[in-house]
């Protein structure tokens, strides 16, 4: 091969490379060995981090975040909350009121790059370490750390103690190196929202009095030195006296928590052809029915989640009462425990759907927060409708964003999570706008391609962090159509969707329907026409900007017209039937767009008789 066809097959291959869907991330591999002292709350740990530089760049710093140290007077997540106007009611002004030994912190006590020591400056929640030795693409390092912890009061999420009881929920709590991507370093100070964390693999051993049960991510390694429920049927546990070691190992996850508890029960529930569902809770006159009602429900929420969303990726999963409402983690969650019956259902099927939206496909959720909980949100509720035999409409949903465009506080849901003016918007923008987003997604490209491009988006990003742009990308190739013009006008703005029937008139026996687009979103349009003989008719606009048209949903016949172009203000058609033969009109029959007023979509013929024709 001569030189230059050398060069050209590398151009070659270079260009075609750019084509592939791929893109690189880094990687971790964390091993900690963890004394809990639960006479104080404080822990000891030591920690080896490997890790991989897969990016084109070279790296002279490292970011860590140290999460416990939001929980001190005078932080940035103290301050936060008491200047917003709709403050978290369970963090309030509380963080200003913990004392020296209620507080949290995490303590650097030793740090070397490949056994160098390493100088570093710590401000709030991030710790910045300048390298002894600049980090090359395409190669690893290892740091070793020392540190000490003192696990606050729960305050939000981590902490100790917290209304219902539950020791400890251990969460972010071990200093963890930022992310590290295409867009640089996510170094954010911690206020009390979102994560984005690197995927790898933890090697965890946790020390401590043998009269605590410990539940969270990963496989137990050493079940016949533990018992409590974890060993075989059968098997003989050896507990010693002392302090017990819990050894834990996750695989390709992007996180590691735990709780521990001594009055924890164990229950065991089996997939079918899915997961081993662990359930820890505090048995009590509170807990004990709720939580045995909820077992067969969790089962048949990961059935559900299986089927139309993906098959979850690990062989165990743990529902844990712990930390404060619900949140998700790697292969477990903590969840309130006491409660209604329907509440419990309900923030344990929100926090199992993360195992998809979080878990398996780790979106930015600090970036965009509303493919994270927005899809979380969309799953779940499907998901238990499902199962309860309810309406899938996402009613809930629609409502809170509409009640949220009527109190003027909407922003733009593309913005970073902590930036929020207040908690409703970014609530809305997150959970109910994300939600509706997938929704109106499902009316634009036809249910059926929905659910396809939902799995093959699952199966394409799996154990990746996928932006915007892929997701809109797989269900662009799914459905044939251009789609990131609605990406634009639901998350980049808020710009609403309003549309109305302007008139219904007769000329020379035919029926002529003008259509208005009154808000500034455009769509496309279904249009719905009952005849008084009982029969229907799906009029489909289809708007330019998609380059294509949804396929037929249902059993309803379906006439398509010529698209609407977005920059006209009104749509006109006519078709062969007197309006006396009509019964009504209306736009979007199904509710799935997010209409700011429905009162302009319907017309009942009977009700603007007498017609005239506009023309004389």
């Amino acid at each position: 091969m001569t030189p230059k066809f050398t060069f050209f097959f590398a151009v070659l291959i270079s260009i075609n490379s750019l084509g592939q869907d791929y893109r690189w991330q880094q990687r971790v591999e964390y091993t900690m060995n963890i004394k809990m002292n639960t006479e104080n709350h404080r822990l000891n740990g030591d920690q080896k981090l490997v890790y991989y530089n897969n990016s084109p760049d070279t790296l002279t710093k490292v970011y860590y975040h140290l999460y416990f140290n939001a929980f001190q007077p005078g932080s940035m997540m103290d301050v936060r909350s008491r200047n917003l106007p709709d403050p978290d009611r369970r963090v309030m002004d509380r963080i200003s009121k913990l004392k020296d030994d209620e507080i949290g912190y995490q303590h650097i006590q030793s740090l070397k790059q490949d056994g160098k020591a390493l100088s570093y400056k710590i401000e709030g929640t991030i710790m910045e370490v300048t390298l002894v030795k600049p980090l090359l693409p395409n190669s690893k390092t290892i740091f070793d750390m020392s540190f000490e912890a003192q696990v606050p009061v729960q305050i939000r999420r981590s902490g100790r103690n917290n209304k219902e009881g539950i020791s400890y929920s251990m969460t972010q709590w071990y200093p963890k190196i930022a992310e590290y991507d295409f867009q640089g370093w996510h170094a954010y100070q911690y206020v009390a929202r979102e994560f984005h964390e690197v995927w790898g693999d933890f090697d965890v051993k946790i020390t401590i009095d043998p009269k605590f049960v410990i539940a969270g991510t990963g496989n137990l390694q050493n079940p016949q030195e533990i018992g409590h429920g974890y060993q075989k049927s059968g098997t003989t546990v050896k507990v010693s006296s002392e302090n017990l070691t819990w050894h834990f190992q996750a695989k390709n996850v992007i996180d590691f928590a735990w709780t521990a508890d001594p009055d924890y029960t164990h229950d065991i529930q089996q997939v079918p052809n899915g997961p081993t569902l662990h359930f820890f809770y505090q048995k009590n006159e509170k807990t004990a029915v709720t939580w045995k009602n909820m077992e067969p429900v969790a089962v048949k929420v990961f059935q559900h989640l299986n089927e139309h969303f993906g098959k979850y990726p690990f062989d165990t999963y743990s529902v844990i009462q712990g930390g404060d409402g619900g949140m998700e983690y790697p292969m477990c969650t903590l969840i309130m425990g006491e409660g209604s019956q329907a509440g419990l259902n309900g923030v344990m099927a929100h926090e199992v759907s993360h195992s998809w939206y979080q878990m398996a496909l780790a979106s930015n959720e600090s970036l965009y927060a509303w493919m994270d909980e927005g899809y979380t949100d969309f799953a779940s509720e499907e998901a238990m409708n499902t199962i309860f035999n309810e309406p899938i409409n996402h009613a809930g949903n629609y409502s809170s964003y509409f009640s949220l465009v009527a109190s003027g506080l909407q922003e733009p849901a593309s913005q970073h999570s902590d930036h929020f003016t207040t908690n409703r918007a970014y609530g809305t923008a997150a959970y109910s706008m994300g939600a509706v987003f997938l929704h109106q997604l499902k009316y634009i490209m036809g249910t059926d391609n929905f659910y396809t491009g939902m799995k093959r988006y699952y199966n394409t990003w799996k154990m990746r962090h996928p932006e915007p742009n892929d997701f809109l990308r797989v269900m662009e190739k799914t459905s044939n159509m251009q789609l990131h013009w609605y990406y634009r006008y639901w998350i980049q703005t808020t710009k609403r969707i309003d549309y109305g029937i302007n008139l219904v008139v007769e000329k020379d026996g035919n029926t002529m329907i003008e259509l208005q687009r009154v808000g500034e979103f455009p769509m496309p349009i279904d249009l719905l026409v009952k005849y008084k003989d009982g029969s229907e008719e799906l009029i489909y606009i289809p708007l330019n900007e998609m380059m294509g048209s949804k396929p037929k949903e249902n059993s309803t016949k379906r006439t398509e017209l010529t698209s609407w172009p977005w920059v006209n203000p009104t749509y006109t058609l006519s078709f062969q039937t007197k309006v006396d033969k009509i019964e009504s009109i209306e736009i979007d029959p199904s509710l799935r767009m997010a209409d700011i007023n429905r009162k302009n979509n319907k017309v009942v013929v009977a009700e603007i008789s007498p017609y005239k024709d506009p023309t004389k």
